[in-house]
C-alpha cells in the first residue's frame, strides 16, 4: 500500500476540496430563441441551432442524397 511522503498542508487540502461544488452543480440552461429548445450554455441545439443561426445541417445522409 502506498504511503505519503509527508502529510499535505491544510492549504493543498483547502486546494483539493474546493472543487466539489463545481462538480455538484447542475449544469446552467439556455432556451433558443429560434426554436425555443432548452440546451446548455454555449453550446449547440439538437436542432442545429447556435445563438438563433442554423449552423450544424441535421438532415439525414439519406435525405440529403435524394
Amino acid at each position: 500500500m502506498a504511503v505519503q511522503d509527508s502529510k499535505k498542508s491544510r492549504a493543498k487540502r483547502g486546494h483539493r476540496h474546493a472543487h466539489w461544488k463545481n462538480k455538484a452543480t447542475v449544469p446552467a440552461l439556455s432556451t433558443d430563441p429560434t426554436s425555443g429548445e432548452t440546451h446548455r450554455r454555449h453550446h449547440v441545439t439538437a436542432d442545429g441551432y447556435y445563438r438563433g443561426k442554423k449552423v450544424i445541417d441535421t438532415t439525414p445522409a439519406s435525405e440529403a442524397g435524394e
